[in-house]
């Protein structure tokens, strides 16, 4: 494996920019932050390597013993007990020791100190790796792609400028008499690397062949005495292409084989090399994705501890989140026995937090430092939990006015579903005109249907109703949205005790009927993310809960 890795990582040209594309690559299939780091797929498969071969401490930095605190830090580790269930795991291969916040006795704070620009850089580089890491496990579209600069763009003029020199000066110099070939002989050693790059530990016979005819020394030689064969070289060059690619290039080793001018020939071989190295290398990552897996939360834990390292405070709103969280869950347990404290889970507080994500503001900058690498998949979650909600409110809308009857006929909810989805496509843009057309939509398709069944249309005053309800669903305190909505969210909020979704077989709330293979899509999903997220982050969680649940000396806490 790490011999493989290391010989990939020469496939790939140098950086560019995710997220503008200021480069020749970009990774698609994700999300990235805006112009934070530069990346390429060279320094992707660099880092599928570093977390292939799990290089991670196997202590964390804020785990080690101290002597005057040992016999306290254990009498409270006993006390305490154990407060997550995620955090008994064992990672990879063996178990890990868990780290906490600061070390035993000591206050989190510390005071400010100067930053260098090299500690700046170095942290970038370290949250940027790790965020890359996260994506290649968790995001099962994960991939490179070429990307191309705009059209007109000042990049692609520069790009385009500069290459057309360079080809023009190869020309110019295959055309003197005689020709010159130092240029076209540094070209073809790193055809030469490129393919090497692209064979398999079992293609010796290949190698042995690209060594043959590639052989530098002897084309220097024959470049000296004037006996070069370059259209001979490029011949096999494509060739030994074509044997190599994937079968997603074979039209583009079509057309190399079809071309004549040896200059135009080398530009394009360039060209559809780059394509082959990033087949390999996104061939290379799902082979490996399994094996990924099982190292990526010891990696993410150890990045991150590092970056907490040098921002102590970098779990504030992480805090916060979970104080709200905390906050939330005691008030909603009634006391255990008259004035006694209500005892509080931290499985359910953390849960709670969890759910509270769906219902985040975007807009705030306050979000969970933890839960930053899956912020964007959340919110994509939470847009799809508000439009289900309104699509489930209007369903049960229609279903009371219309009549169970005509709701129950094969077909019916699902056309008014398939409508209304479709009305609500633009979910961000004047909501409530949408919903004015969703509701004339919805009253055609009922008084459609009534009379074909041998139903009464609505009445002018049923019609009032129907088309009232449900342009009224999105004002605040609805009632119909908040029943719907506390329904949704408390179905999927049983999908994170499950480490397994698809095994969770819980009830489904009554008028959630019609989107029950959306919920269960989105439980599937939201319980993958979460739990990925609990096992690396579950030691940082504990050690803020325990803060928290013992803040006062007469809460109580389940050490579940």
């Amino acid at each position: 494996f790490g011999a493989r890795m290391q010989k990939l990582v020469s496939l790939l040209p140098p950086p560019c920019c995710l997220q503008c594309g200021r480069g020749q690559f970009e990774v698609t299939g994700g999300t990235q932050c805006k112009h934070s780091s530069e990346r390429s797929p060279r320094l992707i498969i660099q880092l599928v390597f570093e977390v292939g071969r799990g290089n991670s401490p196997d202590k964390m930095p804020n785990s080690e013993d101290t002597s005057d605190t040992s016999g306290k830090g254990q009498k409270d580790r006993e006390d305490r007990g154990s407060l997550l269930d995620d955090t008994k795991s064992s990672v990879g291969s063996g178990n890990t020791n868990m780290p906490g916040l600061c070390k035993p006795g000591l206050s989190c704070s510390s005071p400010p100190r100067i930053i260098s620009v090299t500690e700046v850089l170095e942290t970038a580089r370290d949250v940027s790796n790790m965020t890359i890491a996260h994506e290649i496990v968790m995001n099962s579209n994960f991939q490179i792609q070429k990307v191309e600069s705009p059209q007109n763009s000042l990049e692609r003029r520069v790009k385009e400028i500069v290459h057309k020199a360079f080809w023009d000066s190869l020309k110019a110099q295959l055309n003197e008499t005689p020709p010159q070939y130092s240029q076209a002989i540094k070209l073809l050693q790193e055809v030469k690397e490129s393919l090497l790059t692209l064979l398999l530990p079992g293609h010796t016979r290949l190698r042995a062949q690209i060594g043959e005819v590639l052989d530098m020394e002897l084309i220097e030689q024959q470049a000296e005495h004037d006996a070069l064969d370059i259209q001979r070289l490029a011949s096999f060059i494509v060739g030994m292409m074509a044997t190599l690619c994937a079968p997603v290039r074979d039209a583009e080793i079509k057309k190399l084989k079809v071309l004549t001018e040896i200059v135009s020939l080398f530009r394009e071989i360039f060209r559809v090399l780059d394509l082959m190295k990033i087949d390999m290398a996104n061939f290379t990552m799902k082979a490996l994705k399994p094996h990924l897996q099982q190292e990526s939360i010891q990696y993410e834990r150890s990045k991150f501890q590092e970056f907490l390292n040098k921002q102590p405070n970098a779990l504030e709103h992480t805090t916060a989140w979970l104080k709200a969280a905390t906050e939330e869950t005691a008030n909603s347990v009634s006391p255990s026995h008259g004035n006694c404290p209500a005892v509080v889970s931290p499985t359910v507080v953390l849960n709670q937090g969890f759910m509270n994500l769906l219902k985040w503001d975007q807009d705030t900058d306050n979000y969970p430092e933890t839960m930053l690498m899956d912020r964007s998949r959340l919110q994509e979650l939470k847009q799809r939990v508000d439009q289900l909600t309104l699509v489930a409110s209007i369903l049960l809308v229609t279903s009371n006015t219309a009549g169970a009857a005509i709701c129950g006929l094969p077909g019916f909810v699902d056309k008014v579903k398939q409508v209304t989805c479709a009305l609500l496509d633009g979910l961000n843009y004047k909501l409530e005109e949408i919903l004015v057309a969703v509701s004339d939509q919805i009253y055609r398709e009922v008084n459609k249907s009534l009379p074909e069944h041998g139903y009464t249309p609505l009445t002018s005053e049923q019609e009032a109703i129907l088309k009232g309800q449900i342009r009224s669903i999105t004002q605040r305190g609805n009632v119909i949205q908040n029943l719907i909505g506390g329904r949704i969210h408390s179905y999927l909020k049983g999908f994170l005790n499950f480490p397994s979704p698809q095994k969770c077989l819980h009830v489904l709330p009554g008028g959630l009927a019609p989107i029950q293979a959306e919920l269960k899509e989105i439980g599937c999903t939201l319980s993958r993310v979460l739990h990925h997220n609990r096992m690396v982050f579950g030691p940082y969680y504990s050690g803020i809960l325990v803060k928290l649940l013992f803040m006062d000396s007469d809460a109580g806490m389940d050490s579940r």
